[in-house]
């Protein structure tokens, strides 16, 4: 019996380990598939290693040609990702810190309008990533490259159009994506900061609601954890944090059926009698939470380049978004439903002082606190590349932990000042996302397909492309204002 129980511990182990590395080496690929690294002279005919980006893009089949070229099997060899396997990975990479405040943007936009809108988002979303993929395809054939990244799309869209005055921005538009992406994801760890003290000031006051008031307030919190926050984003490889990653997906199930739980067991109304639609700036603040809960076009081409069948791109988006939006939906109806106008963010927050709710939340604050140092690490790797080159090779080990100091800190200051998660989440999904998952993807699409396969029966792309560009633009501009307007309000 003893061996018997030895064996399976040792194969449990064994399984865990293989779990953990697979986790580490694709949340590798995803974030590294991210970064930029602009001063380098690879040769672009080399695969997409992201420490040498290509500075050229040169034409080697015509459009119509472009089909003949087997991106494929150009590829090298390696472990690849299933339908399956990339399906998971997609709606790990999707469902960020947004989806624990979804509920409370429901209530400030309204019930139906915020369910129906939901939907729409998430399918345009979803589109909008699509569109990503195939551009990326076209220029596969076009440049007889067999992998690119986000940032390799946007510049080699703008580099080979069909527009010769275009073509010298398309630098441009490639560290437009990587600004983006950094202000989104350093954004991102100042909202973790401010839902894991609100957690714990509910904990420690045993309270119901949680203010920017109390002894201490919401803000000393937050300052108490800046040392925490500082020693885990001196870890500097994935090895330790991946396993964590794991935990959250199951985190956000259990999450979403306790959501459900709650939600029917306290709602005081029927779902058919709570408000439609309020007013437009909960409108705004719903788009901002919401395209921030589901947004995952900057792991597009991470996961369609690990795949074994990468041309199934689209099946993926449709089976992955699917879940990302159902879960969202889930959140955000029976959170608001269920706890009505006294909805608080993070959803957690509104659960009753049971041994089983208590311990949902204790493991919300340390997947978040973990979470902190996964979003640090993508922008943080991208700005340290640029800044190590003021300092000798033997002094980066110092240097990269006095910055990685240095950026928390500057996190830290900014949470301070804005303790707020759903007007923040909001004011984040408005300026990066309408940018990077809608604007970004239309334009890149937009000189990929001018010339071939051409604007369509009645120029139809053209109004395609117009319509997801204007979403976009009106997104960005009124959503940003009005998102940073109530971010102000409420802090001060």
């Amino acid at each position: 019996m003893e061996t018997n129980v030895q064996f399976s511990w040792g194969v449990l182990k064994e399984r865990l380990a293989r779990v953990w590395a697979d986790e580490e080496e694709m949340l590798k690929r995803v974030y590294e598939k991210n970064r930029v690294f602009a001063d380098t002279t690879e040769d672009s005919s080399t695969s997409s290693g992201h420490r040498g980006h290509r500075r050229t893009f040169e034409i080697k089949s015509t459009p119509a040609n472009a089909g003949n070229y087997d991106f494929v099997s150009a590829r090298p060899p390696g472990k690849k990702t299933n339908v399956l396997e990339s399906v998971g990975h997609l709606v790990k990479s999707c469902l960020g810190g947004g989806v624990v405040a979804i509920h409370e943007s429901y209530k400030a936009c309204g019930l139906w309008t915020s369910m129906v809108l939901t939907i729409f988002i998430g399918f345009l979303i979803s589109y909008c990533m699509y569109m990503i993929a195939k551009s990326a395809h076209r220029l596969y054939g076009r440049l007889h490259i067999s992998t690119m990244s986000y940032p390799d799309v946007a510049e080699a869209a703008i580099a080979i159009c069909p527009f010769p005055k275009l073509r010298k921005y398309s630098k441009c538009l490639r560290y437009a994506v990587d600004f983006t992406i950094c202000v989104d994801l350093f954004g991102s760890c100042c909202v973790y900061q401010v839902v894991i003290c609100r957690t714990i000031k509910q904990l420690v006051e045993g309270t119901d609601t949680v203010t920017l008031e109390g002894n201490p307030p919401l803000r000393v919190y937050i300052l108490m954890l800046l040392i925490p926050c500082i020693l885990i984003c001196m870890i500097t490889t994935l090895k330790y944090l991946a396993p964590f990653s794991i935990l959250a997906d199951v985190f956000l199930l259990i999450l979403a059926c306790a959501t459900v739980y709650y939600g029917c067991l306290y709602s005081k109304v029927s779902i058919f009698e709570m408000p439609a639609f309020k007013n437009m700036p909960g409108l705004f603040e719903f788009l901002g939470v919401c395209v921030f809960s589901m947004e995952g076009v900057g792991v597009t081409m991470a996961i369609e380049n690990n795949m074994k069948e990468p041309k199934k791109i689209g099946r993926v988006l449709a089976l992955g978004m699917s879940v990302v939006v159902g879960i969202v939906f889930v959140i955000g109806t029976f959170g608001y439903w269920g706890f009505g106008e006294d909805s608080k963010s993070p959803v957690t927050l509104n659960f009753p002082f049971t041994a089983f709710s208590i311990a949902l939340k204790v493991f919300m604050a340390i997947i978040i606190y973990v979470t902190f140092a996964l979003n640090f690490w993508v922008p943080f790797d991208l700005v340290w590349f640029y800044i190590k080159k003021r300092y000798p090779p033997s002094k980066y080990w110092l240097w990269e932990r006095v910055y990685r100091g240095s950026f928390v800190v500057v996190i830290t200051l900014i949470a301070f000042v804005f303790p707020n998660v759903s007007a923040f989440i909001g004011l984040l999904g408005s300026f990066c996302l309408s940018n990077m998952g809608f604007i970004y993807p239309a334009f890149i699409e937009l000189c990929v397909e001018w010339e071939y396969p051409g604007l369509g029966f009645m120029k139809w792309r053209l109004f395609k492309w117009i319509f997801i560009c204007i979403f976009g633009v009106f997104l960005g501009v009124f959503g940003t204002y009005t998102n940073a307007k109530e971010l102000i309000r409420q802090s001060f």
